[in-house]
């Protein structure tokens, strides 16, 4: 008779195995329909009518509306599930997103962005929270940073495919940006209605592992659960007013700061070293960085696993990255790609070891709550990147104003999640594998 720690591995790997491949496919779906307008920048302006301020104004819009509708979308989906609310959320997102294809003018694009980010709201906050239903710590630290593929994975993809379908220009009657927000539009509608029958809410109602398999997993989570209502707060109203759900907020927040820098505006640094405008080729050499960045998101969540210090690591490649966001408008072309990759590599890579910190401190409505709250200022992040790179290479007239600046508050995150480091036994990590 198989011993209880190997029951409860074979239900981590059957739940790794069914449940990661598909929450892989929705963050691939997501990141597409959230950064295609970087793709879309040049056509999209131009025949829109759309200035680079506009541009910049409508970029962030999206993320101020996903910030006001985070909370309480994954209070929701802690009260309902996964399966009903990630459908929902797809579904919609989906249908805002074909409908960018009427966009006139920057009215109808602020629009159409602030509608984009309701619609969007809970789905990253709602898959880490749904992660903390099914993976204990001892490997949660692992399977985000799997979950984090997603992100290379969608501009792997999705720069190729985003620049296929802009050079589909005059087919049909649509001009090449209007496919691009048709397809990968439809195919988050695509997405979101197959979530709605393949998702399992939680490892009680999961027909596909064993009984043995099932308590084994309930009754690991549900210590791990206790041990954290011991710590820290599990109540949401308590949470609100924890100094280290401020901190972690901070720190996220200057994160997405960095990430969007560089997501918004690489294909348009791409097109600039490569001295042509965006199409399938530049789509093909801006995959090259998240290809950098899909080695990276294996390598450095698995280091942190076996340093005492994961945050003075995680600060360490924060700092890296931001040094090399400052070299993206070198002369030499080489030089600046391989800038490029060590920044976008060391952008998405610190985030699966940052999220270790805050599940493995809040249990309960506290933990929907508290992951919900810290996605919404890194999502504020996102409206303040491309805004304050505007403002910087205007009021400096400077071109590198702006990298710089982002620059600068790359190294005030990897300041204050150094800080983490020193957090002392009130923030546990994650047993290594």
């Amino acid at each position: 008779m198989p011993s209880a720690d190997t029951v409860l591995t074979q239900a981590v790997t059957r739940a790794r195995r069914r449940l990661l491949p598909f929450l892989l496919l929705m963050y691939v779906v997501a990141f597409l329909d959230r950064a295609n307008i970087g793709f879309a920048k040049q056509q999209f302006q131009l025949s829109a009518g759309i200035s680079a301020s506009a541009y910049a104004w409508g970029a962030g819009l999206f993320f101020l509306s996903y910030a006001l509708f985070e909370i309480p979308s994954n209070l929701i989906l802690h009260r309902v599930g996964a399966r009903i609310w990630m459908c929902r959320i797809m579904v919609t997102w989906g249908i805002v997103s074909v409908s960018t294809l009427f966009v006139r003018g920057p009215v109808s694009f602020y629009l159409v962005r602030l509608l984009l980010g309701f619609a969007e709201a809970g789905f990253f906050p709602g898959v880490i929270l749904y992660l903390t239903y099914w993976f204990p710590g001892r490997v949660r630290g692992q399977i985000m940073g799997q979950f984090y593929f997603g992100a290379p994975l969608a501009f792997i993809l999705g720069g190729p495919l985003s620049g296929l379908l802009l050079t589909l220009h005059g087919k049909a009657g649509l001009l090449g940006w209007q496919w691009m927000f048709l397809v990968e539009g439809a195919l988050a509608v695509v997405v979101g209605v197959r979530a709605f029958w393949y998702l399992t809410d939680r490892p009680a109602d999961a027909t596909w592992l064993s009984i043995p398999q099932k308590s084994a997993l309930q009754q690991a989570l549900a210590a791990e659960e206790h041990e954290r209502s011991a710590h820290g707060p599990s109540a949401f109203l308590k949470a609100l007013a924890d100094r280290r759900l401020h901190h972690f907020a901070s720190v996220y927040f200057l994160i997405q700061m960095s990430v969007y820098g560089v997501v918004f505006y690489l294909p348009a640094e791409v097109a600039a070293l490569l001295g042509k405008s965006i199409g399938l080729e530049v789509g093909l050499v801006s995959a090259i960085p998240w290809l950098c960045a899909l080695a990276a998101v294996i390598l450095v969540p698995s280091l942190a696993d076996r340093v005492r210090r994961p945050a003075l690591l995680a600060a360490a490649v924060l700092a890296v990255s931001g040094l090399a966001s400052t070299l993206f408008l070198l002369p030499s072309g080489a030089l600046a790609l391989a800038a490029l990759c060590v920044a976008a590599s060391g952008f998405i890579a610190v985030q699966p070891i940052f999220w270790t910190f805050p599940t493995s401190y809040f249990s309960g409505r506290a933990a929907a709550g508290a992951i919900a709250a810290i996605n919404t200022l890194g999502a504020l992040g996102g409206f303040v990147a491309p805004n304050i790179k505007v403002w910087a290479e205007l009021h400096f007239a400077f071109p590198a104003a702006g990298l710089y600046v982002l620059a600068a508050f790359s190294l005030l995150a990897a300041a204050l999640i150094a800080l983490l480091g020193r957090a002392g036994p009130a923030l546990p990590r994650p047993n290594p594998n």
